[in-house]
């Protein structure tokens, strides 16, 4: 890789045959494979170039360094949905768990029949996910499992539900059989930014694309490169071939402010997630443990469950529905970790720019039935949990009372509460 690659904007316009806005897995996987054919292609991203080493993982300074306002994003609601969005070289990417799905069979079903696409079955797209799987090291865990995650899979087991290891995109330089592997998540700038530099990719970071517009047959983009924390100067872009790759919020965002509105931001989709932290009497989690990798596919498409990141400073977060008991994370967190339930749902979501602010408004609908595929999802995770022996379950819905025994789950409304519910989505 060349420094060259790396450029800032020292004229304007900057003239180019194909412009990427977006570096995440659509953005950096395009332009590769554009670059690797031998185009000229520029790589436009919003946040900065840093390591996937720049800072610790799932620690307050990668918030801080990576995601899009520190982390605090939400779709506003019914209850609200919080959310987090990668605002870095690699987007998500970079700060993401690298678990890793091959898209199911009756979702490229239903996309063939809904929007008439051909060859769009499993079979057609196996090299596809085969090369991607080569491309990323998609792997299964050389050595144990952590034991918050083993407890996922114990509580199903002995349930009788099915409950899986799920791939991930990751390298490990150790392969202890008796031991937690460690290892480094295959983000894009570990994969195809580097393969898409090293065939002549231009990168252009720190460069906010307000506005795209057609002129002639070349489109023109607008917006702004940051010089430093508080210059920024405005950039201009001719390009005869555009890929908005900018994820599910920004995408509709910058077609709407370039006057591309028709279907353009009315059906965002997400998995609402209710969350549980559980305590055990035994010593559960570590600093390093990094990301569970079971998840709990028994009663899949209608919700599933998983373990998230479980870091002191998650822990903490998490606890604020339960402020009296925020000295337990202090005292105990070694025994503690972030359990979920995620619905498919029904309801949907709208992105719309707000005069004078550069982030979008987003909105998300539950519906009722929503909310009380929320509560059994939540019931039966929190059973799960006592089944795996855990002594203490905090629920993610302010001013509700800690469960300590299954008897206690019959305090779980049939519909989650809307004021008092904080729900996220992954």
């Amino acid at each position: 890789m060349s420094e060259s690659n790396l450029i800032s904007p020292s004229e304007s316009p900057l003239k180019v045959e194909i412009a990427v806005i977006g570096s995440g897995p659509g953005g950096a996987i395009t332009a590769c494979l554009l670059a690797e054919a031998g185009r000229d292609v520029l790589l436009i991203e919003e946040g900065s170039y840093l390591s996937l080493e720049s800072c610790q993982p799932f620690s307050v300074e990668e918030m801080v360094q990576k995601y899009r306002n520190g982390g605090i994003t939400a779709a506003f609601g019914q209850p609200k949905i919080q959310y987090i969005e990668g605002k870095c070289v690699g987007g998500g990417s970079e700060i993401n768990s690298g678990l890793y799905h091959r898209t199911p069979p009756d979702i490229l079903e239903q996309w063939s029949q809904e929007f008439e696409v051909e060859s769009l079955t499993e079979a057609d797209l196996i090299p596809h996910f085969e090369a991607c799987e080569q491309a990323v090291n998609v792997c299964y865990l050389p050595g144990k499992a952590s034991t918050a995650s083993l407890k996922l899979h114990e509580g199903a087991t002995r349930l009788n539900w099915q409950s899986l290891e799920v791939p991930r995109w990751f390298r490990y330089q150790e392969l202890d059989e008796t031991a937690i592997p460690k290892g480094t998540r295959q983000s894009m700038t570990k994969t195809f930014i580097p393969r898409a530099l090293k065939a002549g990719c231009k990168l252009l970071a720190n460069t906010w694309i307000k506005k795209i517009n057609q002129s002639d047959k070349n489109w023109v983009l607008t917006g702004y490169y940051q010089v430093n924390n508080s210059d920024q100067q405005p950039i201009k872009i001719q390009a005869e071939t555009v890929f908005v790759c900018c994820g599910a919020i920004q995408t509709p965002a910058l077609l709407r402010r370039s006057g591309i509105k028709h279907n353009i931001g009315n059906s965002l989709r997400m998995h609402p997630t209710v969350k549980i932290i559980a305590q055990f009497d035994q010593d559960i989690n570590t600093l390093d443990m990094g990301v569970p990798v079971h998840q709990v596919k028994e009663f899949s498409p209608k919700f599933s469950f998983g373990c998230s990141i479980s870091s002191p400073p998650y822990l903490s977060v998490g606890m604020t529905e339960h402020p009296e008991y925020t000295e337990e994370v202090q005292k105990n967190w070694h025994k503690m970790a972030i359990y979920y339930a995620m619905i498919t749902g029904e309801g949907y979501g709208t992105v719309r720019n707000i005069p004078f602010y550069r982030d979008p408004l987003v909105s998300y609908k539950l519906t009722s039935q929503d909310l009380k595929d929320l509560s059994e999802a939540l019931q039966k995770l929190a059973l799960l949990l006592f089944e795996a022996d855990a002594k203490i379950l905090y629920p993610s819905i302010s001013n509700s009372f800690p469960l300590t025994h299954p008897k206690d789950l019959a305090k779980i409304p049939e519909q989650l509460p809307v004021k008092q519910t904080n729900l996220m989505t992954v």
